[in-house]
């Protein structure tokens, strides 16, 4: 590691360092992520003149360190895995043996465990002027899964003010797999709310869920959860659910700041976009700048597969077996309007 953007960022409990990295592209775009959970903390884009952080954080590692214990952590910026989303029970079944996973929400299992991706450190293995490559074994048996995973995610600044965001995985022994990203992201600024920011989701179905937001098998209307946004709405708190993307070649959602004119678009080859509105530290915590982060602060856009597939037969299948490989592809894409 070498260069003057690489910086250390802070120390994990038992002494391990963890360093900053940031990348740019020609116009100035600039993202920063860190080892820790592959936490992306800056993201600055290109605005009128300026430059706008456009996602949640904080400023030191002890900060994210002590998200974790909050009643509802908010994993912000953080890669997930190796299950992103809920499953059912904290139990599955692959090839008729049960596999028993760490319990971390109510009785099931949420983005991969008590100590999922989001809270390990990973190694930095390449960076370019413009990408960085992180990797993170995961030892079989880690949080209950079966098989050792080595998993690799890339973020890279495309010249168009895009952020290219690509996983890939390969395990010696069959499991299950589900990666995502949860930055929150907020086009006013990350200090702001997203009552002045309007989302167009290119869906009208969602995932039917029960009261412990595990998914019960069936498909309904968005419209029936007051969640139909295929035409256009504003952001609210309570959302927090799986839409359904059934054509991979178009945009699954957009976000645009009537303020300042930003938008964002979301392009993914994963069959739902999980959208969640939150940021709530609980006031425990300040984000960075000494931002009060709320319940409107920011909007995550998960591009995964379905969550609790390993229990759905009907869902699309998140195995993953010995010899294949892993790959997820995510874009989200800047412009002024």
């Amino acid at each position: 590691m070498s260069g003057e953007e690489d910086k250390l960022f802070g120390t994990l409990p038992d002494g391990r360092k963890v360093f900053s990295h940031s990348i740019r592209n020609g116009n100035g775009m600039e993202l920063i992520a860190i080892d820790f959970g592959a936490v992306i903390t800056s993201l600055k884009i290109p605005t009128a003149g300026d430059f706008t952080d456009v996602v949640l954080g904080f400023d030191t590692l002890e900060k994210y360190l002590a998200s974790q214990k909050l009643p509802a952590p908010p994993h912000f910026g953080a890669a997930i895995g190796r299950y992103a989303g809920r499953i059912s029970n904290s139990k599955f079944t692959l090839d008729g043996v049960e596999y028993k996973l760490s319990t971390n929400n109510n009785a099931n299992t949420l983005h991969g465990g008590k100590n999922g991706f989001d809270r390990v450190l990973w190694t930095l293995e390449r960076k370019t002027a413009e990408s960085l490559t992180f990797t993170y074994r995961s030892a079989d048996g880690e949080e209950g899964f079966p098989g050792a995973l080595q998993v690799w995610v890339t973020y890279t600044l495309t010249e168009n003010n895009s952020v290219d965001i690509h996983y890939r995985a390969i395990t010696d022994k069959d499991t299950v797999i589900n990666l995502t990203q949860h930055s929150y992201f907020n086009l006013e600024g990350h200090q702001a709310d997203l009552r002045n920011q309007e989302l167009l989701i290119n869906s009208n179905l969602l995932l039917e869920i029960d009261r412990e937001n595990i998914p019960t098998g069936k498909v309904m209307p968005a419209i029936k959860k007051g969640m139909d946004f295929s035409a256009g709405g504003t952001p609210f708190f309570g959302i927090d659910d799986s839409f359904i993307i059934e054509d991979n070649g178009t945009a699954a959602a957009t976000l645009t700041c009537r303020k300042n004119g930003l938008r964002m678009t979301v392009f993914s080859d994963q069959p739902s976009l999980h959208i969640y509105v939150g940021g709530k530290c609980f006031g425990e915590l300040q984000g960075k700048q000494g931002a009060e982060y709320h319940e409107l602060s920011g909007i995550c856009f998960e591009s995964q597969n379905y969550p609790d597939a390993p229990n759905q037969p009907g869902f699309p299948s998140a195995v993953l077996r010995k010899g294949e490989e892993y790959t997820q592809h995510t874009l989200w894409t800047f412009e002024q309007t």
